[in-house]
Order: structure tokens, then sequence, then C-alpha cells
């Protein structure tokens, strides 16, 4: 937490500049929150929090190239996060089970001051894994088409088509793309949940493998076997995921 002397460092994301006139205008009357930064679009939001690490973030969802979902999944949860949004109140009930605050746009003083002193009780809290709360957004049979990641204050994002596989490595997952790896902070249970099964297939407690790579299964050892991908890799197969290999190869015969 950044609060020095009581005072809150905000930062304020939206891609409409009167929706951060708007905002700017109404914490004038707050003189301990200080605006650190203002941001037209998700890549300098990344940037910006990363940087200043705000107490506060006014975060709009609708957004081109990163809507706020994907903007807090690469910045983490350790603020307090005020969503701006547009969308109706059936998907804003999404949001109210993770207890966020969010601006119905467009919205008056009272319902801005109601927000701010919900994120004032939050600053220093955590909300939901970031994961969790993009997924919870998603209309059944709905799955991600993109994967973003930070680098420091850089931005990478990976459509899901060119997502070779993903290996868990603790907390995180690397996933490899395009002959790269890159390291995302997620479960890799989370990341399955996210990923459309008749693409993606979790081979092994460690493994999630794109089912177009797979060219074919070898056995190695007793009741072990390994999937060879394309571009050579191989990568283990648990014996309950062959089970569920095998029969997703064989129906595509």
């Amino acid at each position: 937490m950044t609060q020095t002397s009581n005072r809150i460092r905000a930062v304020i994301v939206d891609d409409e500049d009167l929706a951060r006139q708007v905002v700017r205008e109404l914490l004038e009357s707050h003189p301990e929150i200080e605006i650190a930064a203002e941001c037209a679009n998700g890549f300098e939001a990344v940037k910006a929090v990363t940087e200043l690490n705000p107490d506060v973030l006014f975060l709009d969802i609708q957004m081109p190239k990163l809507d706020g979902f994907e903007v807090l999944e690469l910045i983490g949860t350790d603020m307090a996060v005020i969503f701006a949004t547009a969308y109706d109140q059936h998907a804003l009930r999404a949001f109210e089970v993770h207890a966020v605050d969010y601006l119905l746009k467009p919205f008056g003083a009272e319902r801005f001051e109601q927000a701010l002193a919900r994120a004032r009780q939050r600053i220093g809290g955590k909300l939901p894994p970031p994961a969790e709360l993009k997924a919870s957004t998603r209309a059944p049979g709905e799955f991600a088409e993109r994967i973003v990641v930070r680098d420091g204050t850089r931005v990478q994002i990976i459509p899901i088509a060119k997502l070779d596989y993903a290996e868990a490595q603790d907390d995180y997952v690397a996933l490899a793309s395009e002959g790269k790896k890159h390291l995302k902070q997620q479960t890799i249970s989370s990341l399955e949940m996210s990923l459309d099964p008749a693409r993606f297939l979790r081979i092994h407690r460690s493994y999630i493998v794109n089912l177009e790579r797979v060219i074919k299964i070898e056995p190695y050892g007793k009741d072990t076997h390994l999937s060879i991908l394309s571009d050579g890799t191989r990568l283990p197969v648990s014996r309950s995921g062959y089970g569920r290999l095998r029969a997703v190869l064989d129906s595509k015969a």
C-alpha cells in the first residue's frame, strides 16, 4: 500500500477522454486523493500501475486492445478497483458476487461517493484471483480466444490458436507458443477451465496440449506414454490422460 499521511494515489483508465474527465472532476472534492496517472488504453494502464503501484484504480471495462478484465489479470489485485462499465444489470451480478465496486455509466456524484467509500474499505485488501473474475463474466460454452501475459511493463497477447501447450510450474504456467515460452501467474486448473475442451486437453497433471499439435502417441516405460507434437516436442501423458487423448484421436481418425 502506497498511502503516506492518509494520502491515496489513484489511476484513472478509460479510452474516452470525457469519461476520464468526469472522474477527475468528481475527485476534486477529495484533496486527499492524488491522481497519479490517466491512461487511455489497457497497455498504458499496465505500465502505469506496475510503475506507480496506486491504491485505487478506476478501470473501464470495454476498451480496445485490452479490456478491463485483462488489465486486472495482468496487474494483480493488490489495490482497490472501481470498475466503470456500460454493462447491463444482469452482467453486473457477476461483479457483485465477487464484491467488486462498479459504476454504471452514466453515473452521478452520489453513486460515485458510494463506490469510493467501498474502495476505501478495500485498500490493502485483495480481490478474488483475476482469472476467476474474468471467467465469471463468460457465458456458458464461451471460452478464451487469447491469453494476455505481462513481462515487466510490456504486454504479450497470445491468440489461442497459437498456443501449443501449457506446463504447470508451481503457481505459474509456462505457455509455449511459436517456439517461445511465456510465464504467467495462473494455476493450470484455472487455465484449463478457460480453454475450449474441444481444442485443448489436460494430458497430465502438469500439461495441457493443443490437440491440433499432437501427431502421435508413443509408449514410454510402464503404463506411461509421450505425446509427440508437430514441432518435435515430447510431452508426458499420464494414465488417465492417455485414455482421454486416445479417445479424442480415435474419434478424429
